[in-house]
């Protein structure tokens, strides 16, 4: 607890530290405000009726912040930047001029490919707002626009989602944390308040062992979910000895330390993005007719968080994106070449490709577990509402896990801030 508070006071005390949280702070203030803008036209008892019956629309009020409540002019959220990164990312395997950009151009290539993500997220901001407002409007939620409302309206929601991305870019630059996350998790928070009074107002004393059990459950994944980002696998890795003029260097032993959920939470937020396009087509072709048109709707409808193939679409695609996030960020071979220019090496491992394939090896076991874990806990709530029949878990699920990764990865980066103020 002393050390706790020691690090609260050398936060406050450091210029440099007081200033990113400050800035940090004062970001999510902003994101609040204009969560609260809403656009024009909007019947909100329709809006209000359309949100308590809808899941899917649940879920996109989690990309956006909290922003699709009241169709604020943030509404599309972060939602078109995270596909973006994804369609980017996927294209590194695909296109190998990409993939040299990203691996092999150092920080120059890193701010030339985010630079295409940006561009890319401008086109996918107008489909998914023009497909969003168009079924809003075919629910009666916007009443007598006009073509030039139309237009309008689509601008202030594409021009809301840049200026968010722009917003998530600063936090990450300027503060602490990856502003994404941190824009999500903050919109989670913020709807809490409101959450825990509507479960106090309907609460039946008959359902306290129903009510206890979720407790339990929740705690339980919450303490899944930290012994799972926290576990790693170490490698021991010993550094030969140098002799330089009269002296000797080097010759020390340490460790490398390799995570088992290399990923954190973002294959949750990608594979629920993927999960969104068929829900959205299936809103969208439901206002055209036609028996085709509407077989194509219902099908994609029917695609929803009750099925038992979403559940199972749910775990593969978390499972995939946590090799394929930890295959993007982690590249075994610069770390075989960098331990070898710094006179390290494994013991019993030749260094160079023999190195990198030891890692690979041992990386690749031990985010098996993490994937699997990851998925697992990602249809847990799934598999809950399955059998109790309440819909709101799985919403509630997916937000625990959020707001746990998201936590854990903003106190690890202001322990490494602190840490390097110390020494």
């Amino acid at each position: 607890m002393q050390n706790f508070f020691s690090k609260i006071k050398l936060i406050w005390t450091d210029k440099s530290l007081r200033r990113k949280v400050i800035f940090v702070l004062f970001s999510l203030i902003i994101f609040r405000l204009l969560s609260a803008i809403p656009i024009p036209g909007i019947d909100t008892l329709a809006l209000e009726r359309f949100l308590s019956s809808n899941q899917f629309f649940g879920i996109l009020n989690i990309f956006s912040g909290g922003g699709l409540s009241n169709l604020s002019i943030i509404m599309l959220g972060v939602g078109p930047y995270i596909t973006s990164s994804i369609i980017m990312q996927l294209l590194t395997i695909m296109v190998p001029a990409l993939k040299k950009i990203y691996h092999e151009e150092g920080e120059a290539g890193r701010r030339k490919f985010t630079q295409y993500s940006r561009f890319l997220t401008v086109p996918l901001a107008a489909i998914q707002g023009f497909s969003l407002l168009a079924i809003l409007e075919n629910q009666n939620i916007l009443m007598n626009l006009t073509a030039f409302d139309r237009i309008l309206n689509l601008i202030i929601v594409i021009a809301g989602s840049m200026l968010l991305m722009w917003l998530g870019e600063l936090v990450s630059e300027f503060g602490i944390g990856n502003g994404v996350s941190l824009i999500i998790f903050a919109g989670i928070v913020a709807a809490l308040p409101s959450q825990i009074a509507g479960l106090v107002f309907t609460f039946d004393p008959s359902q306290i062992p129903l009510y206890l059990g979720f407790l339990v459950v929740g705690v339980l994944v919450v303490a899944g979910v930290v012994m799972a980002t926290e576990a790693e696998r170490p490698i021991p890795v010993t550094y030969a000895k140098q002799v330089r003029g009269m002296k000797m260097y080097g010759g020390g032993s340490t460790y490398l330390p390799l995570r088992v959920n290399q990923a954190g939470v973002i294959p949750i937020i990608f594979a629920l993005s993927i999960l969104l396009f068929p829900q959205m087509i299936g809103a969208f072709l439901s206002r055209f007719d036609g028996a085709v048109v509407s077989k194509i709707s219902d099908i994609l409808l029917s695609f929803s968080q009750t099925s038992v193939l979403y559940a199972v679409l749910y775990f593969v695609l978390v499972f995939l994106f946590t090799y394929f996030y930890t295959a993007v960020t982690f590249d075994p071979e610069a770390l075989s070449t960098n331990l070898q220019k710094n006179g390290a090496f494994i013991p019993g491992i030749r260094p160079g490709s023999s190195t990198s394939d030891y890692i690979s090896k041992v990386l690749s076991r031990i985010t098996l577990l993490g994937a699997g874990f990851l998925g697992f806990v990602a249809v847990l709530p799934l598999i809950m509402q399955y059998f109790t029949g309440i819909s709101t878990l799985a919403l509630g699920g997916t937000t625990l896990l959020i707001v746990v990764s998201v936590v854990l990865d903003l106190i690890k980066k202001i322990d490494a801030q602190v840490s390097m103020r110390e020494y």
